[in-house]
């Protein structure tokens, strides 16, 4: 009885001596420096260093990206057991003091005096708040003392309701979630609205130590800290003595599943994006967190082209597509294989492979540009230039046919001597322009007409994009907005006013345009022939069929598909198979999207 009075006493003096010490210094501090401590209102836009959430360019979630909470309960909405639950695990006075619990830093002082160490903190919900927000993990008294100032200038200016509710969404609960709505999921596999009575006592009782008491490493810890919560429950008249009984009782039972957002919904483009970020932005604007990337990407036809993708691409064969909008640059599908968790080799991107017939329109587009026209006679016949003898697919030769028929029946002899009359530099320089040929540099040789030569399918997709838009080429592009964590805008493509660089004149991009609208009515490319659509295209096909390639536009969009295996066997197939998956992808994006084309 006597250490019990004692014990009172201590508390009592201890908390009137800590208290005076606390209210002289939080007058102090609110008189010096409170102008040079943050100001509440941050808190709307906290975010944590780092923090990245990747949008679709109509806003849906692709990923959240670092120690982000990727699932915020709305205003208003926080489970009412949930509030209990945290209320009676941290800070059982909460709607008692005004933001710093005296009472309970007194107790606190008397527990680490009897045991000689700082085993108890006393920091409030509102205290660990700011701490979240505002201040680092460091124990030192300057921090504590800012803690608590803040934590009284938080009280001020928000309501107890709303700093709780922005404590629950934002408090470190082990296991990578942030917030009860990303505990929930990553510990139950639900939402915190349906968690029972124990559920909830366990994820309350992790702040304290979200490692040592996690249930997926500690299961008898985090058991016997769950019952200590529950009980605390019990003694606040949260829940009653059945609820208590059966809780206690009640096994282990856990769902874990990974925080929501955390797995991209399109790994290739993500991935793609993650790597370019450094040279997108400045090194402080990446760590500054909170930002939000709105890419270029339209989530629906990506999934669409993956199943596609999926469905037409039998055993071990590989295959990419890319879809670009052509007057803006914008990547509106970018897949680089069927399978990310099984292979994250990007062929995309990263496989630079031999373009085969592709590459013959800028031989064929020099060419228009030198004043050549397409019934102009040239001579198909087998011949040489300085030791190279090209031959036609089949090895079939026409003889005096004209640049349109050339250039339909992809005759590989009409290509190389188009090379040779307009000259290296001005097809190389004009492959530049496209965006062809800057990353691995094209070679003067005569090959080079007939695409011996290699280039990915993202700069061979842009490249078309580019003719496609009469000629006016924009570099491909995955971000539409950047904006910081106050919303502000740090980045914007509306902004630049990029109207494009003019690399063919409209009157060469039309006689292209209509080389390649033959293509497709007439040549190689009719498998990818759609009703009622203006369709132009050019099939590609590397020696041996190692290599499947059909790039095709329609007024708004133009889309790359290429096939093939990653040790670069033949395929045993035609770039027809290429322009079949083509036409079917479109017909998919055309009649099936609720976002199309246009």
């Amino acid at each position: 009885m006597r250490r019990g009075i004692s014990a009172f006493f201590a508390i009592a003096i201890g908390s009137f001596t800590f208290g005076s010490v606390i209210g002289f210094a939080e007058q102090f501090i609110s008189n010096s420096i409170d102008s040079a401590l943050p100001e509440p209102k941050k808190i709307n836009f906290f975010s944590r260093p780092g923090t990245i959430t990747l949008l679709s360019a109509n806003g849906q979630i692709i990923q959240k990206l670092g120690p982000v909470t990727r699932q915020k309960i709305k205003s208003g909405k926080m489970p009412k057991l949930v509030k209990e639950a945290f209320i009676a695990a941290e800070d059982r006075r909460y709607y008692s003091h005004q933001g710093v619990d005296l009472w309970g830093i007194g107790r606190a002082l008397l527990t680490n005096i009897e045991q000689r160490k700082v085993v108890e903190g006393a920091s409030t919900i509102t205290q660990q708040l700011a701490r979240i927000v505002f201040l680092s993990q460091e124990r030192t008294y300057t921090r504590k003392l800012k803690e608590i100032a803040l934590a009284y200038k938080l009280e001020r200016h928000f309501t107890k309701e709303e700093i709780l509710e922005k404590y629950l969404n934002n408090v470190y609960l082990g296991s990578n979630a942030y917030g009860i709505a990303d505990a929930s999921w990553v510990y139950f596999s639900k939402t915190p609205d349906l968690l029972t009575i124990e559920e909830v006592a366990l994820i309350a009782g992790l702040p304290a130590a979200p490692s040592l008491y996690s249930p997926l490493i500690n299961s008898d810890l985090a058991i016997n800290r769950r019952a200590t919560i529950l009980k605390r429950m019990h003694y606040q008249g949260f829940i009653s003595d059945d609820e208590l009984s059966k809780a206690l009782r009640s096994p282990l039972s856990l769902s874990p599943s990974f925080p929501k957002y955390s797995k991209s919904r399109a790994p290739f483009f993500t991935s793609w994006i993650k790597q370019r970020l450094p040279n997108l932005l400045s090194k402080e604007e990446m760590e500054i967190g909170g930002l939000t990337i709105k890419t270029s990407l339209n989530l629906e036809w990506q999934l669409k082209a993956r199943q596609v993708l999926r469905n037409h691409s039998p055993g071990t064969r590989q295959g990419a597509i890319v879809s670009i909008e052509n007057n803006t640059g914008l990547i509106r599908v970018l897949i680089g294989g069927k399978d990310f968790d099984k292979s994250q080799f990007n062929r995309a991107t990263q496989a630079y492979r031999s373009p085969g017939s592709t590459f013959k329109v800028f031989p064929y587009a020099a060419a228009i540009q030198e004043g050549f026209m397409p019934e102009d006679l040239l001579f198909d016949t087998p011949r040489c230039w300085y030791g190279y003898c090209p031959k036609n697919f089949g090895g079939r030769y026409y003889g005096e046919v004209s640049i349109k028929e050339a250039f339909i029946k992809s005759l590989n002899t009409v290509a190389v001597d188009l090379l040779a009359k307009v000259g290296f530099k001005k097809v190389i320089s004009l492959a530049n322009q496209l965006g062809v040929g800057n990353e691995v540099k094209l070679g003067e040789f005569y090959p080079l007409a007939i695409g011996a030569y290699e280039e990915n399918l993202l700069n061979m997709t842009s490249a078309y994009s580019g003719i496609a838009n009469n000629g006016l080429y924009h570099s491909p592009s995955p971000l539409v907005e950047v904006r910081g964590p106050a919303n502000e805008v740090i980045f914007g493509k509306h902004l630049q006013k990029s109207q494009g660089q003019r690399v063919l004149s409209p009157q060469v991009a039309k006689i292209m345009n209509t080389l390649l609208r033959k293509v497709v009515s007439e040549g190689t490319g009719k498998a990818a022939s759609l009703k009622n659509i203006d369709v132009k295209g050019k099939t590609g096909t590397s020696e041996g069929g190692r290599d499947l390639w059909f790039i095709g536009s329609i007024p708004q969009l133009t889309t790359g598909i290429w096939l093939g295996y990653d040790n670069n066997k033949p395929t045993n197939s035609s770039s027809g198979e290429s322009a079949l998956i083509w036409k079917i992808f479109m017909r998919e994006i055309i009649e099936s999207s609720t976002d199309k084309p246009g």
